[in-house]
């Protein structure tokens, strides 16, 4: 069996950054993409706030820009394979994807997270058509300028997200199944400040409408207190209940938050010597395409010099 020094797993921002520095440094990774290859990136169409693009970039295109950097320099990718175990509280870490084992000196988590979907009929069918889950990403598009939007929880998320569509949209709904926000104070009092945003309280979205124009044209809402239905119309909704960090995977060897995030120490650290982390899966604050970038590039220079310190 083959001793790699260099395992990422997760091909995102995060994961990629990782390969490019980690490959240049002749180091040779292996890189397991899982089951979704580019991760939540490519579940965006046009990406407009990465750097180095003046006119956006396809969500897509930007994983398979990233992906030919890396290979360039000599990255090993294990495409569409899922990884299945990892033992870390022994050396060498051995991870174990598609039935195969591999073993190495470091690994690189950059696994990213999920978002938290509503689970109402319509959802799945119009995303990227009007039902999206990131305001910053996709807010400025053509489809929901000086139109109404529905943005859906009642944190500081969610008001981040309503505060940043009243640029574009024509007014924001902003719907919460409870009768105060939960964010921050100054956050809540800025966004109930703001005149464009339109608090809907005690209210759920029931259904996204409407699959058979193939974009949205509205939500149905209810009213948890009376019972009561109705329609609202708007061209978009910004669902905005929270993030899933991908890291069952490492639960009971690498230190977790309470909310599943991998606990980060001094730079990509984590609790164990040789594993470090990158990208979503460790960040519950920004969660943007260009910061996990930048902690894959952290995690790759941590886990050069982690080795470079064995070898001497």
């Amino acid at each position: 069996m083959r001793m790699e020094d260099v395992v990422i797993i997760g091909s995102g921002c995060a994961g990629w950054t990782a390969a490019v520095y980690t490959a240049r440094a002749n180091l040779k990774p292996l890189l397991i993409t899982g089951i979704q290859p580019g991760g939540l990136l490519t579940t965006t169409t046009v990406v407009e706030n990465f750097p180095g693009f003046s006119k956006g970039i396809d969500g897509n295109q930007l994983m398979l820009e990233m992906q030919e950097q890396a290979t360039r320099f000599g990255t090993r990718v294990e495409y569409m394979s899922q990884v299945e175990s990892v033992r870390l509280l022994e050396r060498p870490f051995r991870v174990t994807y598609d039935g195969k084992l591999v073993e190495t000196k470091t690994l690189i988590i950059a696994t990213g997270a999920g978002h938290r979907h509503l689970g109402v009929p319509g959802e799945h069918e119009l995303e990227n058509k009007g039902v999206t889950y990131c305001a910053t990403c996709d807010g400025a598009l053509p489809m929901f300028r000086n139109q109404p939007l529905v943005v859906v929880g009642g944190g500081d998320s969610a008001c981040e997200e309503a505060m940043y569509l009243t640029r574009f949209g024509s007014e924001v709904y902003l719907v919460h199944r409870r009768d105060s926000l939960r964010a921050s104070k100054i956050m809540a009092e800025r966004t109930l400040a703001n005149p464009k945003i339109k608090p809907v309280w005690d209210t759920v979205v029931e259904e996204v409408l409407d699959p058979s124009q193939d974009k949205v044209t509205g939500v149905t809402l209810k009213n948890l207190k009376s019972g009561q239905r109705s329609t609202l119309p708007c061209a978009g909704v910004f669902v905005a209940v929270g993030h899933v960090p991908n890291t069952a995977l490492f639960q009971g060897q690498v230190d977790l938050e309470p909310s599943g995030y991998v606990r980060r120490h001094e730079g990509s650290r984590t609790n164990l010597e040789g594993v470090f982390v990158a990208g979503d899966c460790a960040d519950s604050v920004y969660r943007q395409a260009i910061t996990a970038a930048g902690m894959g590039c952290m995690a790759a220079m941590d886990a050069e010099r982690y080795l470079a310190a064995l070898s001497s």
